[in-house]
């Protein structure tokens, strides 16, 4: 059982081809590691995967960081547009015991204020034990708009970004207690749920 004192641990994983190979330097995986970097003000760490667009393999590797490293979050970047190699949502949803369709609806939302080819993303987002699995897309850029949100040219918030919510899911999946730089991303917890800061 997790104690609310654990440090956060957090599954980074890249699925390309290309990356896995060494065809190219993967660039994900860098992003979300410095988007967390200055967005969690609680103790974290990351287990890093890189691997290739096998739906077996993704599977595989998603359910080794839940259930054998014990990682409360686990974030996807790559895989899920509607190309033949694309099979992220699938191998996520094959390892789901819950489905949070409310997180892949937002993120094409936040995306389409950008592209109008964010719906051809596929994105989902799942509760595999006690541990919230989330595919986000591949580009640096791209992971920190669906992650932060919207901003303005002021840098104000016009439309908030997916991470708002994942402190409180995972309060209520058990995991420990995560809080946020407001100035990076403001973690939203109803009042009876909110402990003083640290």
């Amino acid at each position: 059982m997790t104690s609310p004192h654990d440090p956060l641990l957090i599954g980074l994983v890249s699925i390309s081809d290309r990356a896995s190979t060494g065809v190219y330097q993967d660039q994900g995986i860098p992003a979300l590691e410095e988007w967390l970097g200055r967005a969690l003000t609680t103790p974290w760490r990351a287990e890093v995967r890189v691997i290739p667009d096998e739906q077996p393999t993704i599977e595989a590797t998603l359910k080794e960081l839940v259930d054998a490293a014990g990682c409360h979050l686990v974030l996807t970047t790559g895989g899920t547009g509607p190309a033949r190699r694309d099979v992220t949502p699938e191998a996520t949803l094959a390892v789901a015991d819950k489905l949070m369709p409310g997180f892949g609806e937002e993120m094409r939302r936040i995306s389409l204020n950008f592209v109008p080819t964010a719906i051809l993303s596929r994105q989902v987002a799942v509760i595999r034990g006690g541990a919230l699995i989330v595919n986000l897309p591949g580009q640096p850029k791209s992971i920190r708009e669906t992650l932060e949100g919207v901003r303005d040219a002021a840098g104000a918030v016009t439309h908030t970004g997916i991470f708002a919510a994942v402190p409180y899911c995972l309060d209520l999946i058990g995991a420990p207690y995560v809080e946020t730089d407001p100035a990076v991303i403001q973690a939203f917890r109803p009042k009876s749920a909110q402990r003083p800061p640290r």
